[in-house]
């Protein structure tokens, strides 16, 4: 059975075994059921398998990268006309395994259905199908806390541990009219020549998943450090702080310069900082302060 979503107004379409219930693999993906308007064009055609019921097919090319993270163990695999990810919650576990096509447009998942962690694995198999594919789109999969106040979108960014989380939630409870708008990986999106951010089905451990999307006021990486200055980034500079959080294959050298493409774009149109802080009101006001003085 086929089950429609619209994620930053892409199409996602993710067809399971007709026994399967989307809802209880994927309760994250609810909010964007069926909110297709217009005639989108698919951005991401996932078929599931039963894995206990099909071939899988395993990986045959070269290694590209092991990565361990909140989805788990991942291994990447460059083949001949694609590639293959493998997916397991423990290492040596019940193994998930995604095959694409180079453009991560059309994949495959062959999925343990019975494994306590199926739905997980799911949902971080189609992240990074998705965050592969809107690539091609102007539009990237980043790594970051974001808050929506005044009609506009604000984004943090920075390693693990930095306060990303931290400070959006400052912002909440200092700035009036303050709402989360997603927590760990929002979609950027260049339309009609603007930068939005839109909220997505995957926010951490944070459990916001808002089918929202504002223009964007600002975009800051974060530093923790024992008195609170912000520094406005430009060009380069603002490339350079953006792109460590952006979802993509760098080996792959056409996505790699879409990725770059778009970036350009987007610092060329939405202001850019580094706020070195501590965890408290006036790290917010300062923020929210020096955005407001670089919006265009």
């Amino acid at each position: 059975m086929e089950h429609k979503y619209s994620i930053a107004g892409f199409k996602v379409s993710v067809s399971l075994p007709d026994e399967w219930d989307a809802d209880t693999l994927l309760p994250s993906f609810r909010a964007f059921h069926g909110k297709n308007e217009g005639k989108q064009e698919t951005l991401l055609k996932c078929t599931v398998y039963a894995s206990a019921e099909r071939n899988v097919a395993m990986p045959s090319g070269e290694l590209i990268e092991n990565t361990l993270s909140d989805m788990g163990y991942v291994s990447l695999y460059k083949e001949a006309e694609g590639y293959c990810v493998t997916l397991s919650a423990e290492q040596g576990g019940t193994l998930h395994v995604m095959q694409a096509d180079r453009c991560f447009s059309v994949v495959s998942v062959f999925l343990h259905a019975d494994d306590k962690r199926a739905g997980h694995a799911l949902s971080s198999l189609l992240r990074i199908a998705y965050s592969q594919a809107v690539l091609y789109r102007d539009a990237v999969s980043i790594h970051a806390s974001a808050v929506f106040c005044e009609n506009r979108a604000f984004l943090f960014m920075g390693k693990s541990g930095t306060g990303k989380s931290t400070h959006s939630a400052l912002w909440l409870k200092y700035i009036p009219g303050t709402e989360l708008l997603n927590d760990d990986n929002p979609t950027l999106r260049i339309v009609n020549g603007r930068v939005y951010a839109y909220g997505t089905p995957w926010s951490g451990k944070t459990p916001c998943y808002k089918p929202l999307s504002y223009p964007v006021g600002g975009m800051v990486r974060l530093k923790q450090a024992p008195v609170n200055r912000f520094f406005r980034q430009k060009e380069v500079e603002a490339f350079i702080t953006l792109f460590p959080g952006c979802c993509v294959i760098l080996q792959d050298a056409e996505l790699r310069a879409c990725l770059y493409d778009t970036l350009i774009r987007m610092v060329e149109q939405t202001p850019v900082g580094m706020l070195e802080c501590r965890p408290d009101e006036e790290a917010v006001l300062l923020c929210r302060d020096m955005l407001l003085q670089t919006d265009k």
